[in-house]
């Protein structure tokens, strides 16, 4: 069954470079052009990914991809010509799953679709987060246990750095902020010129990784925050 993708884009030259070159890929593309038509067909049709634009007419991005992720974990892979960070970060705060900036490569843009299509296949997120077992690469994740073992011998990770795996294996398909992981592994207000995550990443990376300096179980975003890896 060909996987359905929606892309929600206003810049029509843009949206038909963009859905030519995914239907040769062999996806189900439907094109809308504001945010109001976007949220009704959505309503209306179920996708396996939605690549939206943040500038749009009608209704904008952000509020389209709040209002989506109040019914819907759907990969959503942003779109757009803002590059700050902060941009970013709003995007991604309110539930996105990655972020291509404009200009772009089709190529790029290929890849990460397969990407969010083939993660979200694979782990299906409310079947991981009822298993008690997880494996996940040369680790098994015991969610009853607290434990996690590799090749057969236990690590010793700590409650947070557990709390942090067990985030990104439940939640396989999202990128999470420095803030996101703060506020929901340890439950308090992130302030920016905390250094603890970089910190625990790096410390979870030691325990987890065969190269800590090259990771694949945790990948970093530069300038946006971590994700899973393809593992």
């Amino acid at each position: 069954m060909d996987h359905k993708i929606l892309i929600v884009e206003d810049d029509q030259s843009i949206s038909e470079m963009v859905s030519e070159s995914l239907k040769k890929e062999g996806y189900e593309v439907s094109v809308v052009f504001d945010g109001e038509e976007a949220l009704t067909l959505f309503d209306n049709k179920e996708f396996d990914l939605i690549l939206l634009d943040l500038m749009l007419p009608k209704i904008d991005g952000i509020e389209c991809l709040k209002l989506i992720r109040s019914k819907s974990v759907v990969p959503v892979l942003i779109i757009s010509a803002k590059d700050e960070d902060v941009d970013k970060a709003l995007g991604l705060g309110f539930g996105a799953d990655d972020y291509i900036s404009k200009p772009f490569s089709m190529i790029e843009l290929k890849a990460r679709v397969k990407a969010l299509i083939r993660r979200t296949t694979h782990y299906k997120s409310d079947a991981i987060k009822k298993q008690d077992t997880i494996k996940i690469g040369d680790l098994v994740v015991d969610m009853n246990s607290y434990s996690v073992k590799k090749f057969d011998n236990y690590l010793q990770l700590t409650a947070k750095e557990f709390n942090i795996l067990k985030l990104f294996i439940t939640n396989p398909t999202h990128v999470y902020t420095k803030a996101q992981l703060y506020n929901l592994v340890w439950q308090e207000e992130y302030f920016k010129d905390m250094n603890v995550i970089n910190v625990h990443i790096r410390r979870l990376r030691e325990k987890i990784e065969d190269d800590p300096s090259n990771p694949t179980y945790i990948k970093t975003l530069w300038g946006i925050g971590y994700r899973l890896g393809e593992v």
